[in-house]
């Protein structure tokens, strides 16, 4: 237990702080904040922090169990009704418990929270049920997400001014509950469906199941009003003048989000002890290391929704308003660039993640290009986003190039390397996609004139999203290339000697 402990102290610490260094930088040189935003903002650091070692302390001891058991249980019943059923109710209740998105869905003031929580939950299961079909079925990965992207943008003709939101959604959706959950009913299926236990099959559930967010975002669109008629709010620090009025806010705040986050979390009870008692059978000890778990998820979401929504997302949302403010615009293209590399050096999943191509690669890809590659290439999305909003650029013009040419790698790019390559755009955009990036923009759309925040602000987690696929395919056409010299080199080696190889 120490040691988990110790690994998800410096996950926590890697993710947070970096981010509160920049705008306490910023705060001294370029955009000083009003009043107590500052210190409370770092407030709500502290409990972010400490939610997110609770939380992940609790998905692990928790969420992943109960992720592989129903995996191993469904693959072994060889029933495809169940399969498709229980598979469908459990990505519904494990996205209905991601915390990013109930911090997204609070930014979303034109969708009823409720709506969008449930309708992005329900695109999720559906997609869900399609990714592990594609596992039994062996379905080409780069097939299914060109079908998936090219029936979102088309239903999101439709509804234009909601793609964004929709991009969005996608990249957020897929946080630190459901990318370990689905990762582990994932697993379980591979596993045993392939004979020849085919690795690739481990990746591409979540890149798969993040298409169903965008389609689920852009047909509630339709139902609701046009996007210029939206707002948008954040709690002001105005009233705030002393101590005692801070922490009442972080208390108001943490019994709101408690409330919350129990609401979010009994249907997964309740769903999972229907499916231990018909199905699963755990012994008294895992099912009392799961209720621990559950109980460490309980914790962590309410410090983690508390220090998003009092203290963190209003700073950054403030942060924004300043910087949008800047006389010389054009100075917060670079600084966001060097937010974006941020960003992802912080992502301590994409560390996991970068190990992983190097073992796959046995170390022809250095650990040190590979992060400096992800770092530019993300850092280079957040300054187009940015650039986006200040020169009243439409998502289009960046979001269909970028995914043609992410999706044309998937036909000439490794299997390995496009499942990978996609599940890191899902990686790349975690808790500070959620709590910091989007709020920002926010912020920056909010105070320059003619900016529509649904349209403009909404879509930089998207495009951060875009980047790792076609980097990390890329990546694999050099290493495909680099192991066909290779061979190639052996064979030549080995007719100058006169043998076999």
């Amino acid at each position: 237990m120490r040691d988990v402990l110790t690994e998800k102290f410096t996950e926590s610490f890697l993710a947070v702080v970096p981010i509160g260094i920049i705008v306490t930088i910023l705060h001294f040189t370029l955009t000083p904040l009003p009043g107590l935003t500052l210190p409370v903002m770092l407030a709500g650091m502290v409990l972010l922090f400490l939610g997110m070692v609770l939380f992940s302390i609790g998905v692990e001891i928790s969420m992943l169990p109960i992720g592989q058991h129903v995996g191993a249980t469904l693959i072994s019943s060889r029933s495809m009704p169940l399969i498709i059923g229980v598979l469908f109710v459990f990505g519904f209740v494990a996205t209905m418990a991601e915390p990013d998105l109930s911090v997204f869905a609070d930014q979303v003031a034109s969708i009823p929270k409720l709506s969008l929580l449930a309708g992005i939950s329900v695109g999720i299961g559906a997609f869900l049920v399609i990714a592990v079909l594609r596992v039994i079925f062996h379905w080409r990965l780069g097939h299914v997400l060109t079908i998936g992207y090219a029936t979102a943008f088309i239903i999101a003709f439709f509804s234009r001014d909601y793609l964004a939101v929709a991009v969005d959604a996608s990249a957020i959706t897929t946080g630190p509950v459901t990318v370990p959950f689905l990762l582990a009913i994932g697993s379980g299926f591979a596993a045993v469906s392939h004979e020849k236990g085919s690795e690739e099959d481990n990746f591409g559930i979540s890149a798969i199941c993040s298409v169903g967010a965008i389609i689920s975002v852009v047909i509630l669109s339709m139902f609701f009003g046009s996007s210029a008629e939206t707002s948008y709010g954040v709690q002001s620090f105005n009233e705030l003048g002393s101590v005692a009025d801070v922490v009442g806010m972080f208390t108001r705040s943490m019994g709101h989000s408690f409330l919350e986050v129990l609401n979010i979390l009994a249907p997964i009870l309740v769903v999972f002890l229907l499916f231990h008692f018909i199905k699963l059978r755990l012994s008294k000890r895992e099912l009392g290391r799961i209720f621990v778990g559950l109980g460490y998820l309980l914790v962590g979401m309410t410090l983690f929704l508390a220090g998003v929504n009092s203290g963190f997302l209003p700073a950054a949302t403030m942060l924004g308003e300043e910087l949008g403010r800047l006389p010389t615009s054009w100075i917060l293209i670079p600084i966001s660039l060097v937010i974006g590399a941020c960003v992802v050096l912080a992502e301590p999943t994409v560390y996991v993640l970068v190990h992983r191509v190097r073992d796959i690669t046995s170390g022809t890809i250095p650990k040190a290009v590979l992060l400096a590659a992800m770092a530019l290439g993300v850092g280079i999305a957040m300054s187009l986003s940015i650039m986006r909003i200040i020169y009243d650029i439409s998502i289009w013009w960046i979001l269909l190039p970028g995914y043609t040419l992410s999706l044309g790698l998937t036909f000439f790019a490794p299997g390995m390397f496009v499942g990978i390559g996609f599940d890191a755009g899902e990686v790349v955009t975690g808790a500070m996609s959620a709590a910091f990036v989007i709020p920002l923009a926010i912020g920056v759309a909010s105070v320059i004139p003619g900016r529509n925040i649904v349209e403009d602000a909404f879509g930089i987690a998207g495009v951060l999203t875009m980047i790792p696929p076609t980097i990390l395919q890329s990546v694999g056409l050099i290493y495909s290339h680099k192991l066909k010299r290779r061979k190639e080199s052996l064979a030549e080696r080995a007719e100058k000697e006169g043998r076999k190889v």
